[in-house]
C-alpha cells in the first residue's frame, strides 16, 4: 500500500471544543483516505508533500447547474427579473449536446477545483436533444457531466433532477421539452440506469413544485428512499412560484411536499428564501437540509432567505454556487452571514467555524459524501490550501486562519488541492486541464455562434 505524506504548514482540525488551527500538521494518505494526522510535526520531513498556507477540507458546491455558467457576463446587462433570465437560459440551453456539454462542464468543474471545490451537486435536467428526442443512450447528458468531473478531478453527485411541466400541470414550452421525461414513472426508469462510479454518486431531484405534478412528487421521493440516495428541490426562489402554488393547491410548496413525502434528512430545499412561519416549522421538524446560494440569489433580485432562522430551528446549512455567477466558495459562505448582518443591521450570525462545516462536512453530507468534509483518520483525503499570505490575507496571525479564509480570502488564494488523496491543483495550476480559461473561453464562445 502506497503511502503519501503531506505537511501543511497550518490546518484547521477537528477538536473536542470545536476546530482549532494547528501548525506544521503532517497528514497521512493511503488508497484514497486519509490515515493519520499528526500536529506538531515539526518541519516538513523528506519525502512529504509540502503545503504552505491553510489546510481545510474540500469544499462541497451543493447546488451547480453547470451550463448556466456560459450564462455569465450576459444576463448582467440591463435590468430585467428572474424570468427574463430564464429566457436566456433557455437559448443556452437549446445549443448544447453530449459532447459540447462534456467540453463546457469540464472547464466549468476545472474552474470549481482551482478555487478549491473537490465535490459538486449537479442539478442536472438537460436529458434529452432539443424538442424532447432521445439519444441513443438516453442519460448521454448525465454521463456526459460524470465524465467531465472525472476530467476535471472532482466528485459529482448528479441530482438526476424530474422535470415534467411548465407550471403546475401545463405542458412543457418549447424549450423545457428536452428536460422532460413524459412523466415521473419514465423518469424513475431512466435515471435507474445511471450507476455510481467511484467518484460519481447518483442522487435525485425534484425540479420545483411548479415543474411536478403533486400526484407525481412522490414518485421521485419513493425512488430517493429506495436507493438512500440525497434528493433535492428548488423551494419558494420567487414570490410568484408561492403564489401560483396556493392558487393551484391552496398551500405553499413547502406544505405541498410535506404532504408528498418529499422533505426529511436525505431531502436539501434549495434557496428557501420566501417562507411562511409555518414552512419553517416543517422544514425543521423534518430535519431538511437548507441549500443557500447567496451570490445567485442576489444577482437575481430573489431576496435573502431566513437562513439563520432556519439554522437555529435545526436545519443544516449548505452553500451552492448555482448558477455561476460567481464561483467561489468562500465568497458564499461569508454572504451568508453578511447578508443576515444586511437583514438585521446585527454582526455574528455565524462563526467562521460554522460557515466552514456548511461549506464542508454538511454539504458533503447533503449529496451523500458523508465521509468527505474533515481531515481526520478515516476521512476522504479530499482538502484544499488556502494562501495567507497574499494581498488580501497577510496579516492577521494564523490562528485566525479560518476567520482569514472565510471573511478575506478568495479563489484566488487558493494554491493547492487535493481530491482523493491525488494533487489537482497545485501553486494555483489545474494538473489535469492545463489552461482552463482557455477553455471556459472557446467552449462558452462556441455556444454563442
Amino acid at each position: 500500500m502506497s503511502v503519501t505524506t503531506y505537511w501543511a504548514e497550518y490546518a484547521w482540525l477537528p477538536h473536542v471544543n470545536g476546530p482549532v488551527v494547528e501548525r506544521d500538521v503532517l497528514v497521512e494518505v493511503a488508497d484514497g483516505r486519509i490515515t493519520r494526522v499528526a500536529p506538531d510535526g515539526g518541519p516538513c520531513p523528506p519525502g512529504a508533500v509540502r503545503l504552505a498556507g491553510l489546510l481545510l477540507p474540500g469544499q462541497a458546491n451543493a447546488h451547480s447547474h453547470a451550463f448556466h455558467r456560459a450564462l455569465r457576463g450576459s444576463v448582467q446587462v440591463g435590468s430585467g427579473t428572474f424570468w427574463t433570465w430564464r429566457d436566456t437560459m433557455y437559448r443556452f440551453a437549446g445549443a448544447l449536446d453530449p459532447d459540447s456539454y462534456l467540453a463546457l462542464a469540464t472547464a466549468v468543474y476545472a474552474e470549481m477545483a482551482l478555487a478549491g471545490i473537490t465535490s459538486v451537486g449537479e442539478f442536472h435536467y438537460l436529458h434529452h436533444a432539443p424538442g424532447g428526442g432521445r439519444y441513443a443512450d438516453p442519460n448521454a447528458m448525465g454521463h456526459a457531466l460524470i465524465e467531465a468531473a472525472a476530467r476535471a478531478g472532482i466528485r459529482i453527485t448528479l441530482l438526476d433532477t424530474c422535470y415534467l411541466s411548465s407550471g403546475f400541470g401545463a405542458e412543457p414550452t418549447r424549450h423545457q421539452l428536452r428536460f422532460s421525461d413524459g412523466d415521473s414513472d419514465a423518469w424513475a426508469e431512466r435515471v435507474s440506469a445511471l450507476k455510481a462510479t467511484d467518484h460519481a454518486r447518483i442522487g435525485a431531484a425534484v425540479h420545483s413544485v411548479r415543474a411536478v405534478p403533486a400526484g407525481q412528487l412522490s414518485t421521485v421521493a419513493q425512488w430517493a428512499t429506495a436507493a438512500d440516495a440525497p434528493l433535492h428541490v428548488h423551494l419558494s426562489e420567487q414570490t410568484a412560484e408561492n403564489d401560483a402554488c396556493l392558487t393551484a393547491h391552496g398551500v405553499t410548496p413547502t406544505r405541498l411536499l410535506a404532504d408528498h413525502g418529499v422533505l426529511g434528512p436525505r431531502t436539501s430545499a434549495v434557496h428557501a428564501t420566501h417562507l411562511t412561519d409555518q414552512d419553517v416549522q416543517l422544514l425543521s421538524d423534518s430535519s431538511t437540509n437548507i441549500c443557500m446560494c447567496p451570490t445567485t440569489e442576489r444577482d437575481l433580485a430573489d431576496g435573502i432567505g431566513p437562513a439563520r432562522r432556519l439554522a437555529t430551528a435545526g436545519c443544516p446549512i449548505t452553500l451552492g454556487s448555482d448558477s455561476h455567477a460567481v464561483i467561489d466558495p468562500f465568497e458564499e459562505a461569508r454572504a451568508l452571514e453578511l447578508n443576515e448582518r444586511l437583514r438585521t443591521r446585527t454582526r455574528g450570525h455565524w462563526t467562521a467555524n460554522a460557515l466552514l462545516r456548511a461549506g464542508g462536512e454538511d454539504g458533503h453530507a447533503s449529496l451523500g459524501w458523508p465521509e468527505a468534509g474533515r481531515i481526520e483518520a478515516g476521512a476522504l483525503a479530499d482538502f484544499t490550501v488556502v494562501a495567507l499570505d497574499s494581498v488580501r490575507t497577510a496579516g492577521p496571525p494564523p490562528a485566525l486562519g479560518a476567520e482569514t479564509a472565510v471573511f478575506a480570502a478568495s479563489a484566488a488564494d487558493v494554491r493547492h488541492v487535493v481530491v482523493g488523496g491525488r494533487h489537482i491543483v497545485k501553486d494555483g495550476q489545474h494538473q489535469l486541464v492545463p489552461d482552463v480559461a482557455t477553455a471556459l473561453g472557446t467552449t462558452i464562445a462556441a455556444l454563442r455562434s
